[in-house]
């Protein structure tokens, strides 16, 4: 399994938005994470529930994202949180999880995060990217200090691709997350072996 974390988003998937769930699953991605939000909890959940059958039909952790009551539904393991919403999930909300993720762009954030029960976090954006336009990366250093303020796995994020993955490594994340290169590749598999390539070096 990689340390490569895919972040699904349908608006920019190329093809049959399932179809590349299916691929993406299949390689041994750490976890796909359904970011879908322009779906109201309804729509989400009948799409979260597609989602995890194929996840689970390669062993592949799925992590639902935003909708806690969708991922309790679901009986999902896993849920990634914005912050605020993080904050607002009670305790006994968060013990339905083995793994809770939160994003964060602060190094008070990332303790925060730790302080409320994450087991992992991501960190970014780090480089520019078309997701965050106009807004400049926040850079390899401020990774390095969100690595080292926390004791939980940092996962970078923003504008990773093969040429600066090992980079966020060596600043001390044990991964990446992924959006755009996985939802619009030509070839999923051909894209994951750039990253296990670079990551051999």
């Amino acid at each position: 399994m990689s340390d490569l974390i895919c972040v699904t988003n349908k608006r920019i998937c190329k093809g049959d938005f399932l179809i590349r769930i299916d691929e993406i699953a299949q390689l041994g991605v750490k976890s796909i994470v359904l970011r879908e939000k322009d779906l109201d909890e309804d729509a989400y959940t009948v799409l979260a529930g597609q989602v995890m059958t194929i996840c689970q039909k390669y062993k592949t952790p799925c992590t639902l994202h935003n909708y806690v009551g969708a991922a309790s539904t679901l009986g999902a393991d896993c849920i990634h949180l914005p912050l605020h919403m993080l904050r607002k999930t009670t305790d006994k909300e968060k013990s339905r999880f083995s793994v809770i993720g939160a994003s964060c762009h602060s190094i008070q954030e990332a303790r925060e995060a730790e302080k409320c029960g994450c087991t992992y976090i991501t960190a970014g954006h780090i480089f520019n990217t078309d997701c965050k336009k106009g807004a400049p990366g926040r850079g390899l250093a401020f990774l390095h200090e969100i690595c080292e303020s926390v004791s939980i796995p940092v996962y970078a994020i923003g504008g990773i691709d093969p040429s600066n993955y090992h980079a966020v490594c060596s600043a001390g994340a044990v991964g990446a997350c992924i959006m755009s290169g996985f939802m619009q590749c030509r070839n999923v598999q051909k894209y994951m072996e750039r990253y296990w390539a670079e990551h051999e070096i």
